[in-house]
C-alpha cells in the first residue's frame, strides 16, 4: 500500500467516523453553506476572509471546521479591505482565460495554478471556485472571457493542467459550470435543448477530461436546465455521467442560489447547496420527517462534504501569513500576458517597433487598460498597468500633448457615469473623444506611428449586443477612419490593440491599420506584457482559442442565441441579483461548434481557430507515425525549425479525421497541441503527441457508445484549423467500442442539428 492510499484510507476511515457521530441536525446543515453577504464593509462573525463567496457549515463539537470558498477564475477574488486594518489585502490579477488559452502551453497553465494556489493558501482560502470551463458557443456570450475556448479538447487539457497546480499547493480547485451554461441571458431559468451526441462531444468532452485527468476536488452545477431538467436536480448528469461514468470523487455544489427543489437536489447528487439559504435547509428537514428523503441520501452527501472539508488546509492547520508574494505573482502575470498576445496582422513588419519611435496613442482604452471582466470572476488588484504606462517605462516617447488630452476628456467622461451599486454590475463605457483636424496634422508631424486601443468589457448577468459591442460604435469607426488617413497619408503606420475579453468585428476596418496586436484582457499586467510585445522582446507567440468570423451571421448558433423567452412571469433571484424569464435555447447546430462548422460548410473566417503570427517563421518537418496501423496508440512526432532571424516559440496542433462512412462527422478535429521552448535562429526540436482510441472516437446516440470506426484515419499538423503544414494517415481495421451502455441523457425527440451537405 502507497503512502497516498494510506493518507486516503485514513481519510476515509476518519469521516465514516464522524458521520456515525454527527446528528441528523447536524447532516442537514452540513450540506448547506452558511449564508452569503453582499456588504464587504461589514464582515459576518464567521467570515474569515472578507470578500470570500461562502463557506462550509462547522460542527465546532467535532472538530469539523469551515473552509472557505474564493472566487475566480483571473485570479483570487476577496475584498482588499478589513474593518480596523490599515493595510490593504490584494489579490494578483492574472490574464483572463481566454488569454491564458492562447499561450497553448500547458506548462504556462500548470504554473498560472500554482500562483492562484500559492495566493490562496497565504490568504486562508481553501477551495477555488475555478476554473470555467464552458465553451464559447457565440461571441456573444457575456461570460466568455472566463472561459478557455470553443473547443473542449483545449479547454480540458488547459483546465486539467491549472488544477494540477492549484491542488499541488494544497488548495482544491472547482471547474464550473457543468453543463451547458454558455450564455448569460435569462441563464437560471434557460432551458437548453441539445442532442446528446453534442452535449457528449462537445460541452461534457472538457469537464470529461479534467475529471479524469486532474481530479478536481469540486464541480459546480449550472443554473440551467438540460432537456428539461434543471442541472442541479439532474441525476443522470450529476451521479451516473459524472460519478459512475468518470470516477469523479470530489462534491458537487450548486452555483450560488442554483436550483428550486433542495430535497429533488439531494437525491440528485448535489452535495453542497450554496451559498446557503434558510428555507432550503427547512425544506430538507421536513422532508427527512415526512419520509421524502431517506437520511442514506443525506448521508452520502455529507460524506462527500467531509472528504473535502479533510483535505483541506484549514482542517489540516495550516498557518496562512496573509502575505503572499505578489511581486513574483506579478511576474508570473506579465509572463502569462504576453505569451498569450495573439498578432492577428503585421503588413510589411511594421512590429517590433524601434525603441526609439514616437508614438501617437488613440483610443481611451490606451490610457485605461481593462485588466478583466465584470461579476465573480473580477479581481481586487492593486493597480493595472496601462498601454501607454508599458510604453513609459520601456522609454517609448509618447506624444504628450495628446496624452493630457485624453486624461482631462476621461475624467469629464468618468464624472458623468452613475457609481456602480454593487461589484458585479457593469458600467457603462465612455465614447470616443471627438478627434479635430487640428489635433491630427499636429500628432502626425510630431510621430513616428498611431497607436489605437479598443477596448470592450463585459461580464456577469448580461450578453453582449450587436451594435457597439461585437460592432464597432460610429465614434470609434470615425476614430480609425481618421487616424488611418492622417498617419497614412503622411506614410507612417497604424498599429491596433484590441483589449477585450470577446471576440469583436474585424473584417471591416482590418485593411485601415498596418498591424493588429490582440492581447485580450491581460490582468494588472497587460501594460507591460503588450510593450514586451510591441518592442519585440517577447516574440509573439499567442494562438487563438476561438474563431474570429467575417461577420455576426457566419456565426452557427447566431439564428438561436440566446433563445427564445417563454409565456410566465419574470422570476426575481438572489435577492434581487438575477432576474430571468422562463425560456429557452436550441443546440440547433449540435456538433458544429466553431471551427467544425466553419470547415465542415465552407464559411471562410477572418481569423481561424489556431491562428496566431510571429516575428519569425518557422517550418514543420519529420512527420512520423509510429505505425501505419492502429493498435492501441499511435504516436506522432514532427520536428519543427526556427527558418527566420528570431528566437521565438511555436505552438503545433494536431488535427485529425475520421471515418464518416457510418455517421456525419467534423472535416477534422483538435485531438492534440504542443509548444515548442524558445528556438533560436535555425534551431530545431521534436514535438511528440498520443492518439489513443477515445481520441479515434465518436458518440453515437442510437448505441450510448463511444466508437472509433474502422477506416483510414489523416493526421494533419498545423499552424491553425486552416493552415496545414503536413499530413499522413494510419488504419484501422475493425470499429472498436471505446465505452458502451452509457447514460441516456436526452429524450427521445433530440433536437435537429446541422449535418453538413443539408443546411
Amino acid at each position: 500500500m502507497t503512502v497516498d492510499d494510506q493518507a486516503a484510507r485514513a481519510s476515509v476511515e476518519k469521516v465514516e467516523a464522524l458521520l456515525a457521530k454527527l446528528t441528523t441536525e447536524e447532516k442537514v446543515n452540513l450540506v448547506s453553506g452558511l449564508g452569503f453577504n453582499l456588504n464587504f464593509a461589514q464582515p459576518e462573525a464567521f467570515e474569515t476572509v472578507p470578500g470570500a463567496a461562502g463557506y462550509t457549515y462547522p460542527v465546532p463539537r467535532l472538530n469539523i471546521p469551515s473552509i472557505v470558498l474564493a472566487d475566480g477564475p483571473a485570479g483570487l477574488r476577496i475584498w482588499p479591505d478589513r474593518p480596523g486594518h490599515n493595510r490593504k489585502y490584494y489579490a494578483t490579477a492574472f490574464p483572463i482565460a481566454t488569454a491564458l488559452a492562447s499561450t497553448w502551453d500547458v506548462d504556462l497553465l500548470n504554473a498560472f495554478g500554482h500562483s492562484v494556489g500559492h495566493e490562496a493558501r497565504e490568504y486562508g482560502a481553501d477551495l477555488w471556485l475555478a476554473p470555467g470551463m464552458n465553451i464559447h458557443r457565440d461571441p456573444l456570450g457575456g461570460r466568455n472571457y472566463e472561459y478557455f475556448s470553443e473547443d473542449p479538447f483545449l479547454s480540458g487539457m488547459l483546465a486539467a493542467a491549472t488544477v494540477d497546480g492549484i491542488q499541488a499547493e494544497g488548495v482544491g480547485a472547482t471547474i464550473k459550470h457543468y453543463v451547458a451554461n454558455n450564455q448569460e441571458t435569462n441563464r437560471v431559468t434557460v432551458d437548453t435543448k441539445v442532442s446528446e451526441r453534442a452535449l457528449r462531444e462537445i460541452y461534457l468532452r472538457g469537464f470529461e477530461i479534467a475529471v479524469k485527468s486532474s481530479k478536481p476536488w469540486s464541480v459546480m452545477s449550472s443554473y440551467n436546465q438540460v432537456n428539461g431538467t434543471t442541472v442541479s436536480e439532474h441525476e443522470q448528469l450529476l451521479i451516473h455521467v459524472l460519478r459512475h461514468e468518470w470516477g469523479f470523487d470530489g462534491v458537487v455544489m450548486t452555483d450560488w442560489f442554483g436550483g428550486y427543489n433542495a430535497v429533488a437536489q439531494m437525491k440528485a447528487g448535489n452535495e453542497l447547496l450554496m451559498p446557503g439559504m434558510p428555507e432550503r435547509t427547512e425544506a430538507i428537514r421536513t422532508a427527512l420527517d415526512s419520509g421524502d428523503l431517506d437520511e442514506a441520501v443525506l448521508d452520502r452527501n455529507a460524506r462527500f462534504i467531509l472528504d473535502v472539508v479533510f483535505r483541506s488546509l484549514t482542517a489540516n492547520d495550516h498557518l496562512r501569513s496573509d502575505s503572499p508574494d505578489l511581486p513574483a505573482n506579478a511576474r508570473h502575470a506579465r509572463q502569462a500576458a504576453a505569451d498569450g498576445v495573439v498578432l492577428l496582422k503585421n503588413a510589411s513588419a511594421t512590429l517590433p517597433l524601434s525603441p526609439s519611435a514616437r508614438v501617437a496613442a488613440f483610443g481611451t482604452g490606451s490610457y485605461d487598460f481593462i485588466a478583466g471582466g465584470v461579476g465573480s470572476g473580477d479581481v481586487n488588484e492593486a493597480y493595472t498597468v496601462s498601454l501607454v504606462e508599458g510604453l513609459e517605462a520601456r522609454g517609448i516617447r509618447l506624444d504628450a500633448a495628446l496624452s493630457e488630452m485624453y486624461a482631462t476628456y476621461e475624467a469629464e467622461e468618468k464624472a458623468k457615469l452613475p457609481k456602480k451599486r454593487m461589484f458585479f454590475e457593469l458600467a457603462p463605457s465612455i465614447p470616443e473623444m471627438p478627434l479635430s483636424e487640428q489635433c491630427l496634422e499636429r500628432a502626425v508631424a510630431d510621430n513616428d506611428l498611431a497607436m489605437i486601443t479598443l477596448s470592450r468589457d463585459s461580464g456577469e448577468f448580461q450578453d453582449r449586443s450587436l451594435e457597439g459591442d461585437f460592432y464597432l460604435t460610429l465614434a470609434e469607426q470615425s476614430m480609425i477612419d481618421e487616424v488611418s488617413r492622417t498617419f497614412r497619408a503622411a506614410g507612417k503606420p497604424v498599429v491596433m490593440v484590441i483589449n477585450s475579453g470577446n471576440v469583436i468585428e474585424v473584417a471591416s476596418w482590418e485593411d485601415k491599420v498596418d498591424a493588429i496586436v490582440l492581447p485580450w484582457m491581460g490582468g494588472q499586467e497587460a501594460g507591460h506584457a503588450v510593450a514586451d510585445v510591441l518592442l519585440g522582446d517577447v516574440n509573439p507567440s499567442g494562438k487563438l482559442p476561438t474563431t474570429f468570423p467575417v461577420r455576426y451571421q457566419d456565426v452557427p448558433s447566431a439564428e438561436h442565441f440566446p433563445g427564445i423567452e417563454l409565456d410566465g412571469e419574470g422570476q426575481v433571484f438572489a435577492g434581487g441579483l438575477m432576474v430571468a424569464k422562463p425560456a429557452e435555447v436550441t443546440y440547433a447546430e449540435g456538433i458544429y461548434v466553431g471551427y467544425r462548422y466553419y470547415d465542415a460548410f465552407e464559411v471562410a473566417p477572418l481569423y481561424p481557430f489556431g491562428f496566431g503570427l510571429s516575428y519569425t517563421t518557422f517550418e514543420y518537418s519529420d512527420l512520423v507515425l509510429s505505425d501505419e496501423q492502429f493498435k492501441g496508440v499511435i504516436r506522432v512526432s514532427v520536428m519543427v525549425t526556427n527558418t527566420g532571424e528570431v528566437a521565438g516559440k511555436e505552438s503545433v496542433q494536431l488535427y485529425l479525421s475520421a471515418p464518416s462512412h457510418k455517421q456525419h462527422k467534423p472535416v477534422r478535429e483538435l485531438k492534440g497541441f504542443a509548444k515548442t521552448g524558445t528556438l533560436q535562429p535555425g534551431g530545431a526540436e521534436t514535438l511528440t503527441m498520443l492518439l489513443d482510441a477515445r481520441a479515434l472516437a465518436s458518440f453515437y446516440d442510437d448505441q450510448a457508445a463511444w466508437i472509433a470506426d474502422a477506416g483510414s484515419y489523416t493526421v494533419y499538423l498545423a499552424a491553425s484549423s486552416r493552415d496545414l503544414r503536413l499530413s499522413d494517415e494510419f488504419h484501422l481495421a475493425e470499429d472498436i467500442v471505446v465505452e458502451s451502455d452509457l447514460t441516456e441523457l436526452s429524450p427521445a425527440d433530440n433536437p435537429d442539428q446541422l449535418i453538413p451537405g443539408q443546411r
